[in-house]
């Protein structure tokens, strides 16, 4: 496909916040000469963002196109191999990118962390995209690469090992970074969402939420998302705030990879704060923030006292913050067979924002380059499903970690 469409990649939304991190990051590490265009709704704006980047992104072309304009996303996504967009919230300008790409047999990555977004879009387009040939993947940043390749690499060395399925899969996350106002506002959609439909409310409740078949999903039950604090080989943990997103991706990917990591697969997510009595304080500190937080933003009066101190859209953390970040993800597993194993995925940078846009670029460049190494799969899919090893080995290549041994 790549060789018969003008651009063999296209970053929309190359203004926002994050676009802009990832725009730089393909101009610094794309192969040199892969076609890569710019996309969003103001070429003034686009220009200003062309005219910062290092060669050879200032003399990439400019495509202007608006979320509002069915018309204009159409020949947008005709024009590409690959669709990498940072345009969200996703819940109120997503659907219509992913519409045109799975009409245009157009390979589709996003960044988005809201499971109602995720859930309507796989309902209205993952046929569309099956019979086209368009790979439609959400979830390739932070939300939810790291958990979801962490299980990919385990389940595959299980295999290898002849040592049964996947059973009981742990992660713990330990990370540091910024927060930005459109992470900010996804939340408040969330919130939103949850409140106005009581559906939505209970899809994000839902263990198997975004199951290809959710009728078909065992009865195994899953780890909660929201666990007291409590202490994981001498460490205190907390919940984590992408746990409840993160781990209906890993479980989609199991799903539609035929259960191959085992139907009794329980996965869950922490985040790890600390050892002794510091890490205890921190634990608490952690469960009573985040409830605040999610209760806050569901709550009027409330709410509108933290729009006025959170990160506005188009904020987000200072470069010092983002170069200082970091992530970290250990991951412990046991099969059923007994064995033990552990994952690590690391990366340097704040992962949200620069780890995120190493991430997002790969998975745009794995989309638009590596068509005869990825899986013959097409449809709504995920990150291991979708491009598996070889995003992997493209990870690896930029400087993160992806490590499985046997405990």
């Amino acid at each position: 496909m790549s060789g018969d469409r003008e651009h063999e990649l296209v970053l929309f939304g190359a203004t926002s916040f994050v676009g802009e991190l990832t725009a730089a990051y393909l101009a610094r590490h794309a192969p040199s000469g892969t076609r890569i265009a710019l996309g969003g709704r103001s070429r003034e704006r686009l220009e200003k963002v062309r005219d910062r980047l290092p060669a050879p992104g200032g003399d990439w072309p400019l495509v202007v196109a608006d979320t509002g304009d069915d018309d204009a996303l159409a020949r947008l996504a005709a024009s590409t191999t690959a669709l990498v967009t940072t345009v969200g919230p996703y819940a109120k300008y997503g659907l219509p990118v992913v519409a045109a790409c799975a009409q245009a047999g157009t390979h589709y990555a996003d960044l988005t962390g809201e499971v109602q977004f995720a859930r309507e879009a796989i309902d209205r387009y993952d046929g569309a995209a099956r019979e086209s040939g368009a790979r439609i993947v959400h979830a390739c940043g932070y939300d939810s690469i790291p958990s979801d390749l962490s299980v990919l690499l385990l389940h595959s060395r299980v295999q290898a090992d002849g040592e049964g399925e996947l059973e009981d899969v742990t992660a713990v996350a330990r990370i540091r970074g910024g927060v930005s106002g459109g992470t900010i506002d996804s939340m408040r959609g969330l919130a939103d969402g949850a409140r106005a439909d009581r559906a939505v409310y209970k899809l994000m409740r839902a263990a198997y939420g975004l199951s290809p078949e959710r009728d078909a999903e065992p009865d195994t039950r899953q780890p909660s998302d929201n666990p007291a604090p409590h202490q994981v080989d001498g460490r205190w943990v907390a919940p984590f705030v992408m746990a409840s997103y993160n781990t209906r991706i890993v479980r989609r990917s199991n799903a539609i990879a035929g259960y191959a990591y085992g139907k009794g697969l329980r996965y869950g997510e922490v985040m790890g704060v600390g050892s002794g009595p510091v890490g205890a304080v921190a634990a608490g500190a952690v469960t009573a923030g985040l409830g605040a937080m999610i209760g806050g933003l569901a709550t009027p009066g409330v709410r509108q006292v933290l729009d006025r101190v959170l990160p506005k859209p188009g904020e987000g953390p200072s470069e010092k913050t983002r170069e200082n970040g970091w992530f970290r993800h250990d991951v412990d597993a046991t099969t059923t067979t007994g064995a033990r194993y552990t994952a690590r995925v690391s990366g340097s940078g704040d992962p949200g924002y620069a780890a995120t846009a190493v991430m997002l670029g790969e998975s745009g460049l794995c989309l638009a380059l590596d068509g005869e190494r990825l899986p013959t799969r097409a449809g709504s899919l995920t990150p291991a499903t979708a491009m598996g090893p070889a995003l992997v080995e493209r990870l690896r290549n930029a400087g993160h970690v992806y490590d499985v041994a046997r405990a």
